[in-house]
């Protein structure tokens, strides 16, 4: 890979970062149920706070930018936030930077506008406002670098799929392996309805998608998912997701589990009522995870969503019913399956062929030598579909095959099962056939006069 190459490749990486850090921000106020007033008021609080950039340090984005961002994902989605490719300007003076920050520090009320004017009246070329001020930012010299107060505390959604809570749950120990299962769940915050449930062999990204795909297809989309800070649910791809649909994907605080404590007492429900039966002196046993996920689901459907809840004073499932609208919004087939797709970032060869999880696929030759966007279903590297700046260009078969799944996507079979015995004794058999050939053949250990035991077709002469 040539350094141009490799610079395009973490431009574009860089990029795709940046849109994401975009559509974070502005997730909140893409609803089509907020009205004009409802959404400039959302975009001055997030313009007048400090949020945590790409970089992980902090920044400050103004309104105008906010605004931009709404209208560029209004009318192009998710691909409209990645930023344009430009022309790499040079950087500011860093004699002329030292000097700003002298400056601030000589007094600390200075503001980047207020620098920047002693610069140019003291005859220094002084950068723009906005370098000077993430200049600031960048050493911590802001006056407002506070944190924000938490995102939730204790309060109740207003209607049903207006925010789902969501966690992950170690359950029993299944099969004769005895492997940890685990639960991934996500409930309704308003109704306490269990809207995904599903156990599996991995707290990863794949089986956080078994259990939310099915839920999004029946159950609705929610207008707001809250998670923590697991590894599965700070996934990029579960943000992509999230932006493909219009769902606002909240994150609480590292070490503030404000806001999910109504999924910590459904897990407390979970342990008392279900998983209680696992254990004790003759615990439930269960062959893999099919069988557990079907019990699961029959306790959900029979016990959990039928019975009273103790703060609401209704069955969750009867609550969520009624308070849904007379037609519940479904997300299109397609819709869902572009929302679940992975995505790699491939530079196609002279031959127009690119390569993914060690198989090779076919696109349009006029895409040779590009930086292409390569979609695929992860159970399924069968035919993958092909993007470049923003435009599609249809699905590629695989053209050699290595996988036909991710490694990630593995199935949970819960070991294997030892296959039945063929009755075949291989060494029996080469055994036997060597005895006839010796059979057949001279014994010289006769011929030289041995007697006794060497004197079987085996036995070796007694050299002295």
């Amino acid at each position: 890979m040539t350094p141009q190459e490799a610079a395009a490749r973490r431009q574009a990486e860089q990029a795709r970062q940046l849109a994401l850090f975009r559509y974070r921000l502005i997730q909140e106020t893409v609803s089509r149920e907020l009205s004009t007033r409802q959404r400039g008021k959302l975009v001055r609080q997030i313009a007048a706070r400090t949020h945590e950039g790409v970089d992980g340090k902090p920044v400050r984005v103004s309104r105008k930018s906010l605004d931009r961002w709404i209208h560029a994902w209004q009318r192009g989605g998710f691909e409209a936030l990645l930023p344009s490719p430009r022309q790499t300007s040079p950087r500011s003076n860093a004699d002329a930077l030292a000097l700003a920050v002298a400056l601030k520090k000589e007094n600390p009320l200075r503001t980047a506008v207020q620098v920047r004017q002693i610069m140019l009246r003291h005859g220094v070329p002084a950068p723009s406002e906005r370098t000077i001020q993430r200049h600031f930012a960048r050493l911590e010299l802001s006056l407002d670098l506070h944190a924000d107060g938490p995102v939730f505390s204790r309060f109740e959604a207003g209607r049903p799929n207006e925010l789902w809570v969501g966690d992950a749950l170690h359950g029993p120990r299944i099969g004769k392996e005895r492997r940890r299962a685990i639960l991934f769940c996500f409930i309704d915050d308003n109704s306490r309805a269990v809207m995904a449930g599903r156990f599996g062999f991995a707290e990863d990204v794949v089986r956080l998608a078994v259990a939310l795909r099915p839920a999004l297809a029946c159950r609705g989309l929610p207008q707001a998912v809250y998670v923590d800070n697991g590894s599965a649910f700070v996934d990029s791809w579960l943000l992509r997701a999230c932006a493909s649909l219009g769902i606002k994907l909240v994150h609480s605080t590292p070490n503030r589990p404000e806001g999910r404590g109504k999924i910590e007492r459904f897990f407390r429900t979970v342990r008392d009522q279900f998983l209680v039966e696992f254990d004790g002196a003759h615990p439930k046993t269960v062959d893999g995870l099919g069988e557990l996920n079907r019990l699961f689901n029959s306790w959900v459907e029979t016990i959990y969503h039928l019975r009273e809840h103790s703060e609401t004073g209704m069955p969750p499932l009867t609550r969520w019913r009624g308070g849904l609208p007379p037609a519940l919004a479904l997300p299109s087939a397609a819709a869902l399956a572009e929302a679940f797709l992975w995505e790699e970032r491939r530079t196609v060869d002279k031959t127009a062929l690119i390569s993914l999880l060690g198989n090779y696929y076919q696109v349009d030759p006029v895409l040779r030598r590009k930086r292409v966007q390569v979609l695929f279903d992860p159970f399924n590297l069968e035919e993958v579909e092909i993007r470049h700046a923003g435009r599609s260009y249809g699905t590629s078969p695989v053209f050699r095959r290595v996988r036909h799944a991710h490694p990630k996507a593995r199935p949970e079979t819960g070991g294997h099962t030892p296959p039945e015995p063929t009755g075949i004794d291989y060494l029996g058999l080469l055994d036997e056939t060597r005895t006839r050939h010796l059979q057949g053949s001279v014994n010289y250990t006769a011929l030289l006069g041995a007697t006794g035991p060497s004197s079987s077709p085996d036995a070796q002469p007694d050299i002295a």
